[in-house]
């Protein structure tokens, strides 16, 4: 399943339990004190049982996910990382060097062009 798909379900999912929500039933919050400072209980749409996840399944459930994504990774071999680590030390270096010396050439110039 890819990302797309994945998206493309969670919006679907989304748009259903919008619609869902928008025909249940309007009713009165439970307790004795107001649920608004103002005076007037605000009017909510009951909880269906077992809609919301509790925080520590909802972790472990991601973790869970975090763990399956991360088995679909190409993990490089240590020799890629030891030759990928090579290249980027060296074009490092290499632009390092060339920006000093035309920093340098530059300053050189500039100070020449204005003494004289």
């Amino acid at each position: 399943m890819n990302r797309a798909y994945k998206r493309l379900q969670a919006k679907q999912e989304a748009a259903a339990e919008r619609e869902r929500a928008r025909q249940a039933p309007i009713t009165k919050p439970q307790g004795g004190r107001s649920a608004s400072r103002f005076g007037g209980g605000a009017l909510t749409r009951p909880q269906e049982k077992g809609e919301r996840e509790g925080r520590l399944k909802r972790m472990a459930r991601f973790l869970r996910e975090v763990r399956a994504e991360l088995k679909k990774v190409a993990w490089p071999s240590r020799q890629e990382v030891f030759t990928y680590t090579v290249v980027v030390l060296v074009s490092v270096t290499f632009v390092t060097l060339l920006t000093f010396g035309l920093d340098y050439l530059f300053g050189k110039g500039v100070l020449t062009f204005f003494k004289g």
